[in-house]
């Protein structure tokens, strides 16, 4: 794997930040570290980003300590912190050739890449501008450009889409999409739709602790054992309700109110048995109408509130 962390802890003074953290991710892959503020994200990537040593537990990057071997993982990763250190008096183009130098990118390739990065970044067109005269969403994308110049194997972006407008939002986030595949990308934030949008994995830490880890669908499965269908069925309320808790798979039927003259109803069932066709069945059978037929996935939102939710009040909530 590309970045492998083995319980690694961090303390400062009396307060543990993080503890016995482990997780790996898969060369190529973009993974969304999630948490509520002040759960250890920054510390996990602040230690992965060589930018400070953790207390315990160890971090490869590419194969290379992060602590034994930071200049060999700082050549292998871009880090764009929270908030950026930018320099306002340089332009764009001579601040990305110094970042490019201090990186170790050769004399030869520095033009080249700081042109490429620029390009991909979209901040060719500010590339003689001061960097303090310009806009936030150009500020995030000279940043984004920064952690790109030495082409790296890692990319570690820390809330890279805070404080920018919904359109620059987007800009961001589709290109962070783009970087899948030549690059490994773990991006934190605590805007839930960014990683449903952008992440293929998801790692949830929690007081300092992982509470949950993997897909979104594995999660979804881990965290809700049963499916949700939601109906809209025309027919006589007390008959529909013990009709379609009889078909097998059916654990739970709410009756939650009434729209059009029809009932709507929430099923809960098991999730190895698809119910939807012997419900269509019954209401057909009975001649009763079936207005709607739903079945909503799990939103990343619902899985994080479970996760966290269920740590803080103990299981069972």
């Amino acid at each position: 794997s590309m970045i492998q962390v083995d319980r690694l802890t961090k303390q400062y003074g009396p307060v543990t930040a993080i503890r016995d953290v482990s997780f790996s991710i898969e060369k190529g892959g973009i993974v969304g570290f999630l948490g509520p503020n002040g759960a250890g994200k920054t510390t996990t990537m602040r230690i992965l980003a060589c930018f400070m040593p953790a207390t315990g537990g160890t971090a490869r990057v590419a194969g290379y300590d992060v602590f034994s071997q930071s200049l060999e993982v700082r050549k292998r990763i871009g880090y764009l912190p929270e908030n950026v250190p930018l320099y306002g008096e340089l332009s764009v183009s001579a601040y990305l050739d110094f970042a490019a130098e201090i990186k170790g990118v050769s004399r030869s390739d520095r033009k080249r890449r700081v042109g490429e990065v620029m390009d991909r970044c979209d901040v060719a067109d500010v590339q003689h501008r001061l960097i303090g005269k310009l806009s936030k969403g150009y500020r995030q994308r000279v940043g984004l450009a920064q952690a790109l110049v030495n082409d790296p194997d890692v990319l570690i972006l820390d809330e890279p889409t805070i404080g920018l407008d919904p359109v620059q939002v987007a800009e961001i986030r589709a290109l962070i999409k783009s970087l899948a595949g030549q690059h490994t990308v773990i991006l934190s934030t605590h805007i839930l739709p960014e990683v449903s949008m952008v992440c293929e994995g998801v790692i949830i830490i929690n007081r300092g602790r992982i509470a949950a880890q993997g897909s979104l669908d594995r999660l979804a499965e881990e965290f809700f054992p049963t499916a949700r269908i939601e109906l809209q069925i025309s027919g006589p309320v007390e008959a529909v309700g013990p009709a379609l808790r009889q078909i097998p798979g059916i654990l739970r039927v709410e009756h939650q109110g009434t729209a059009d003259g029809a009932g709507i109803y929430m099923v809960e069932a098991m999730r190895d048995r698809d119910v939807r066709a012997p419900i269509a069945q019954l209401v057909a059978e009975r001649r009763w109408g079936l207005l709607e037929l739903h079945q909503p996935g799990m939103s990343l939102e619902e899985v994080f509130l479970r996760v966290v939710a269920g740590e803080e009040y103990g299981a069972g909530t």
